[in-house]
């Protein structure tokens, strides 16, 4: 008789998007390395997103457009039919390294593994960001279907697993920004989607927090994580960062303040 061989795992990417017409064929080439299976979940884009992801996705899904893509985690983990899924943001590359070490890694993992996080290399203007606390900046990415529990709808959160949490050390690349108006724009959003929880969790601004708070950020990722030694790259992101923190704090003193007449 024959010796039956291991069956491999199936793998599906699952990709969440809105408006990235210019970065969403690169991503689901990349994709396609690991992919037996790519779903992609469109979130009501008004540009050609889904009509270029249709050249490249096995399937396609609607889901509202809420601002950010953790609402619509869970929806695209239970859309996968895969036995591993592996999340992928438009901006967010998977290199053939990765994909070599993944498929090894899930094939001899032991049962009670219900997850995999992974580094992420975060570029600005094409540089890597290696210093700052940008990296290895080790993201919960690469899950087993039969593991997942939940994806809290926070923006930046990470799931809940059942199981054990490993490590892998190959990364995969994030296009963080291109351009300062990008920058900008994500600035905006973010940051009301931060100011309504933090106000929802009872956190306050006030005239100290807003000198406290972008000043702990400049010297936590400029000076004791070195992110000036990434160059001009390095520094416009650590004096953004720093920004983006006290933007996010005078967005909640206004909202605060306009509560209370």
């Amino acid at each position: 008789m024959v010796a039956n061989k291991k069956v491999k795992p199936k793998i599906s990417v699952n990709v969440i998007a809105r408006n990235e017409e210019k970065l969403i064929t690169d991503c689901l080439i990349s994709a396609r390395l690991l992919a037996d299976e790519i779903v992609f979940i469109d979130m009501e884009s008004d540009d050609n997103t889904k009509k270029v992801a249709g050249k490249y996705a096995d399937k396609i899904y609607s889901f509202p457009q809420v601002g950010y893509v953790e609402p619509a985690r869970n929806f695209g983990i239970r859309k996968c039919s895969g036995d591993w899924i592996f999340i992928l943001d438009a901006d967010e590359r998977i290199t053939p390294q990765l994909s070599r070490e993944v498929r090894k890694a899930i094939t001899s993992c032991s049962p009670n593994i219900g997850a995999f996080a992974i580094p992420r290399a975060n570029y600005n203007f094409g540089v890597w960001l290696k210093h700052g606390g940008w990296w290895p900046d080790y993201q919960v990415r690469l899950l087993r279907k039969k593991s997942f529990l939940d994806w809290p709808k926070a923006i930046h959160s990470f799931p809940k697993m059942k199981g054990r949490k490993e490590k892998l050390n190959s990364p995969f690349n994030h296009l963080a920004n291109e351009t300062i108006e990008e920058m900008l724009e994500k600035t905006i959003n973010y940051s009301q989607r931060e100011v309504k929880l933090f106000d929802e969790g009872g956190i306050k601004s006030n005239f100290w927090m807003l000198i406290k708070k972008p000043m702990g950020e400049f010297f936590r990722r400029g000076i004791k994580k070195k992110g000036f030694l990434d160059g001009t790259a390095g520094l416009i992101q650590v004096i953004y960062q720093s920004f983006s923190v006290f933007i996010t704090y005078a967005c909640l003193w206004e909202k605060q303040a306009k509560n209370k007449k």
